[in-house]
């Protein structure tokens, strides 16, 4: 007789795009019995409850993992606030889906590592965009060793400064922001989950604040290195400060990665599909009614169609729901590799203060004394 799977008690912690995304994708699922959601704005927690259907609503997030219905856990709040809800959801023995980062602080980031390792917890991160076809195909390619032994990546992630206008103003300390922290890690994840099972050891990079250094006291753009041991070489790049009329909505990626028998070049840009309309839409991440052109597919998460949300963070979502009730491998970055690539995203920003390589692995008191 097949598995019947495990009924699910679902907290959903944090009512913003992404708590409201994955709801929706959880109250269609056959083995989601129960949904709970955790949200400090009564407004916010009040519309969002009742679009997921939503049994119990609250603002504190420990009354609602302390409820008996709950078996599992989606930390959606804030970058800067996951910490708090991750380690309630720990004291439970909660298996969590995690959006990245772990934590903005490397120290937090570590002490949340070592709590989850402890427990002996189910826990990944939301790297979203594994769940894209083209980025498992490329896995694959990389996995079977179709290109050899990769010897170089690249990688170009653009965005326009909307992202990053919203993460300065959401913070009371913006030297934990950075492009590489919050947005950069798509595509060193990416890159990193191809280059497994390689170890890095060096890093060098510099970075600009020319738009956002005086408004916000921001980084606009990096550009660095990574090293590895065995003289791989990452170079890769991102600048979150273009123009708000740059068409795409985030993220515009491309990406190389050259291996001894063969090469991979991945055009992530979304130009292939180009919308232009007279009027503001509604539909989609359109913080600014200005912005009237756009690469459809650009905004991580996926597009809306015929009233329910399509792509990655859907798939990774169902992913995710099937792993907890039925035991199904995911594709989902562990809680070990959202470190590393905190880790990597941090040691990226030191080394472009200091204007000097720096050595990995990071350790987390170096970070806080350069700061």
């Amino acid at each position: 007789m097949k598995n019947q799977g495990k009924r699910l008690g679902l907290a959903i912690i944090g009512g913003g795009r992404v708590g409201l995304f994955r709801g929706e994708v959880a109250a269609r699922h056959p083995m989601v019995e129960w949904i709970g959601l955790a949200e400090k704005n009564p407004n916010r927690a009040g519309e969002v409850g009742a679009r997921i259907g939503a049994d119990f609503v609250t603002q504190n997030h420990v009354e609602l993992v302390e409820r008996s219905e709950v078996n599992c856990a989606i930390i959606a709040t804030d970058e800067h606030l996951h910490v708090d809800p991750i380690m309630a959801c720990i004291e439970r023995g909660i298996p969590m889906l995690i959006e990245k980062p772990l934590a903005t602080r490397l120290d937090e980031s570590a002490r949340v590592l070592e709590a989850i390792r402890k427990a002996k917890l189910d826990a990944v991160v939301g790297y979203t965009q594994r769940f894209r076809r083209r980025w498992l195909a490329v896995k694959e390619k990389c996995r079977s060793g179709a290109l050899g032994d990769v010897t170089l990546v690249t990688s170009r992630a653009f965005m326009n400064r909307l992202v990053a206008i919203d993460n300065y103003k959401r913070t009371d300390d913006p030297s934990t922001i950075s492009p590489m922290v919050i947005s950069g890690t798509h595509a060193l994840d990416i890159c990193m989950w191809c280059l497994e099972p390689k170890i890095p050891v060096e890093v060098y990079a510099r970075s600009i604040d020319k738009v956002l250094g005086p408004l916000y006291k921001g980084i606009d753009a990096t550009a660095g290195m990574i090293m590895f041991e065995d003289g791989t070489l990452y170079h890769l790049n991102i600048s979150w400060a273009l123009p708000i009329s740059w068409p795409a909505a985030v993220y515009s990626l491309e990406v190389g990665i050259v291996g001894t028998t063969g090469v991979l070049t991945i055009d992530d840009t979304h130009r292939d599909v180009v919308l232009a309309v007279s009027n503001p839409q509604s539909e989609g991440y359109n913080p600014d009614a200005s912005r009237l052109v756009d690469f459809m597919g650009s905004y991580p998460p996926g597009d809306m169609a015929l009233g329910a949300l399509r792509g990655p963070m859907a798939q990774e979502t169902e992913s995710w729901l099937n792993r907890v009730s039925l035991g199904l491998p995911t594709a989902a970055a562990t809680v070990e590799e959202a470190h590393r690539n905190l880790m990597l995203t941090k040691a990226l920003d030191l080394s472009a203060r200091r204007k000097a390589p720096v050595a990995l692995p990071l350790d987390p008191d170096e970070v806080k004394a350069a700061a």
